[in-house]
């Protein structure tokens, strides 16, 4: 990787630790809180792609996994990710990385419609799909709890994938940063 690559993963690891400042909203059904956190995972893939935005959260997870409180509980350390809601974030390097491949995939005929898709297939639908089993198997509440109750994080995250949305499209155009495969 060049240095200009790794200023990008780094820039965007960054980004999700300071969307931790924004309050994390406590749910009283599920025992995971709406965060904006997510956002910074749909941005990582959109604007960086798969292999820098997948790293990018990776290296976010990693600062997690060693103690750093960059969770928007303020929290950190293993303990924190083996939490019912530690799916969620265990999913964003593979979110960020499913993301940022199909907007690869995508490239030359990227508009809104695309982003809109890449964003929820990858922030939504792969989030979901290794979160919602972590918080059943955590949380101890069986699956069809534990989805109903994720259900509530979907208006939330349909409002973050059209943000993303807009932002990777935006930046297609003036300062792309993703190249097709």
């Amino acid at each position: 990787m060049r240095t200009k690559d790794l200023v990008h993963v780094a820039l965007f690891a960054a980004i999700v630790v300071v969307l931790a400042l924004f309050p994390a909203v406590p749910l009283p059904f599920v025992p995971v809180p709406i965060t904006a956190q997510s956002l910074g995972v749909m941005l990582a893939g959109s604007l960086l792609g798969a292999r820098k935005g997948g790293l990018a959260l990776l290296v976010f997870v990693a600062l997690v996994a060693v103690g750093l409180p960059v969770l928007s509980s303020g929290s950190g350390g293993l303990a924190a990710l083996l939490r019912p809601s530690g799916g969620f974030v265990l999913s964003w390097p593979i979110a960020a990385f499913v993301i940022g491949w199909l907007t690869e995939r995508v490239w030359n005929r990227y508009n809104l419609a695309w982003a809109l898709l890449c964003n929820a297939a990858g922030g939504i639908v792969v989030s979901y799909l290794i979160g919602v089993p972590f918080l059943a198997v955590a949380g101890g509440l069986d699956l069809g709890t534990a989805l109903t109750g994720s259900l509530a994080f979907v208006p939330g995250d349909a409002v973050k994938v059209v943000l993303a949305s807009i932002a990777g499209v935006t930046m297609r155009r003036a300062y792309p940063l993703v190249k097709a495969p």
